[in-house]
Parts: structure tokens; C-alpha cells; sequence
């Protein structure tokens, strides 16, 4: 899909009250698109409404609860009322849990996966069959992770859940070429959002000392959801199946393709590591 000139195309984007959601609905506005947005942070919402309404492009927001099949649906119909279109749905919305999995409680793994995995899927299903009757062609982006193709000790409920991303992804990508309907797996890396300071902890990794030490490494690493946005509308552009974005992505990617047993073995240390240091 030409992503220079979006005028006329309408892009939906969940999660897009911060981070790299709010980018990217702000990218796709300033290519001209008219948006559809939603999140749970409703005051998040409204400024990034505002920034896009500032841009002169129509918007329609409600506060969705992307767990919520039946939201998600009324999302889609609401949508199509207010805009008349669909071309571009982005599944951003998710969330981060950190811990050893004999530490995260099922209810922590039931919201994770309610989120980052059924959500992905209650867009899809809420958007394509429209995206699909419209004949117009049009792209999904899934938002998963380097951890999608990366272990890492302490993030198995965060990982399994973008593994699932990536897996179905690939897995809806040939069904919908199809009907002219690309699908992207987009693998951002360590990207300066507030990920780290909002997402609970477990057990021995639960420490205040250890959450600023990661928010400082992310912000330290400064890599902002604005470059995360426009190498969503490059995959977008190029239809490419996954999209890793940062370095440290692309290598993992590469690594993980070429050297499976280094990657492995990365892991393992990580997870000796960790442990001595917790104690």
C-alpha cells in the first residue's frame, strides 16, 4: 500500500492514548488520514485527538477495552458509521509483565494474554470481514516485540504473548493476501515508552530499585515511538511480513534466523545471571 499520500484512507489504531500507538496515529494523520483510535486511558485519548484534530483530519475515539470481543465489535461498527472506511488497522494495545513464572499469578497471565494476544485477534475479527467485503485491498499491523523471537529469563508471560503475535501473523498473512490485504508482525525493540514504569512485577524482580534501573537503560537508549511510527509506515509501504525496527532488533531477528543455538545459550546466561543477582 502507498503510504506517502493517505488522503481518503481511514487508519484505526488501538492503544493510542500514548507511546507508540499515539505516534503512529499522529504519523498516519500526517500523511493525511482520517483516524479511528481507542484506548482505556481516556484522558490519553483526548490529547491525542486533539494533536490530531490540529492536523485537520477527522477523528472518531472511544474508550475500548480490546480484551472485550464485544467492544471491539461495536468499535468497528461505530467506525465504519463515523468514517465510512477501513484501510489500515494497527493492534497496538498490550502491556508488559515482568517475573519468573513460578511468580506471576494466573490472573496476571489471564490479563496479559486477554490483552496482548486476544486483543490482536478481536481487532482482526472485528475489522477484516469488512476490510474483506470492501474489496479495496488494505494492511494490518500487529504490534509484537523482539521478545517475540527472543527469550529473555523473567519475561516468559510478556514473550509467549508476542510469540503468539508474530505466529499468527505469519499464519493470517498468506490467507489474506488473498484479498489484496497486507499483514505485518512489527518487532520494535528497546523503544523509550513507559512500559517499564507501568507494568507490574513479580516476585524478586517486584523491586523499586530494579524498575528505576530499567526505566533509566530505556531512557538512556532514547529510541522514541515517533521512529517506531514511521518504520510501521515503511512495512507498510514494502508489505513485509515482520518488521524489526531498532538495532538491537534486527540483530536478534538475524540471530535467532542464523544462529539459533547463540541465542539459546544468551538466555541461559542471562537466567545464571539474574539469579545470582536476585539472590
Amino acid at each position: 500500500m502507498e503510504t506517502k499520500n493517505l488522503s481518503g484512507k481511514v487508519g484505526v489504531v488501538t492503544g493510542a492514548g500514548s507511546g507508540i500507538g499515539r505516534a503512529t496515529a499522529l504519523a498516519l494523520a500526517e500523511r493525511g488520514a482520517d483516524l479511528a483510535i481507542c484506548d482505556v486511558d481516556e484522558s490519553g485519548l483526548a490529547e491525542t485527538v486533539a494533536a490530531i484534530e490540529s492536523q485537520g483530519r477527522k477523528t472518531f475515539s472511544q474508550r475500548v477495552d480490546v480484551a472485550d470481543p464485544e467492544a471491539m465489535a461495536a468499535f468497528a461498527r461505530d467506525t465504519l458509521t463515523a468514517l465510512g472506511r477501513v484501510d489500515i488497522v494497527v493492534n497496538n494495545a498490550g502491556i508488559g509483565i515482568g517475573g519468573l513464572f513460578v511468580n506471576v499469578p494466573l490472573e496476571a497471565w489471564r490479563k496479559i494474554l486477554g490483552i496482548n494476544i486476544s486483543g490482536v485477534i478481536h481487532g482482526c475479527h472485528a475489522f477484516l470481514p469488512g476490510m474483506i467485503e470492501a474489496g479495496r485491498g488494505g494492511h494490518i499491523v500487529n504490534i509484537a516485540s523482539m521478545a517475540g523471537y527472543i527469550q529473555a529469563p523473567g519475561m516468559t508471560a510478556y514473550g509467549a504473548t508476542k510469540f503468539a503475535v508474530l505466529g499468527f501473523s505469519e499464519s493470517l498473512r498468506p490467507e489474506l493476501q488473498l484479498h489484496g490485504i497486507g499483514v505485518t508482525a512489527v518487532c520494535p525493540g528497546v523503544i523509550n515508552t513507559a512500559i517499564v514504569r507501568t507494568s507490574p512485577m513479580y516476585g524478586q524482580d517486584d523491586n523499586p530499585e530494579l524498575r528505576e534501573e530499567g526505566i533509566r537503560a530505556f531512557e538512556r537508549r532514547n529510541y522514541s515511538p515517533e521512529r517506531v511510527a514511521q518504520a510501521i509506515l515503511k512495512a507498510i509501504q514494502k508489505n513485509r511480513g515482520v518488521a524489526p525496527v531498532s538495532p538491537e532488533a534486527w540483530v536478534g531477528y538475524w540471530l535467532k534466523r542464523l544462529v539459533p543455538g547463540a541465542v539459546a545459550w544468551f538466555a541461559r546466561r542471562s537466567a545464571k545471571a539474574q539469579q545470582a543477582r536476585l539472590g
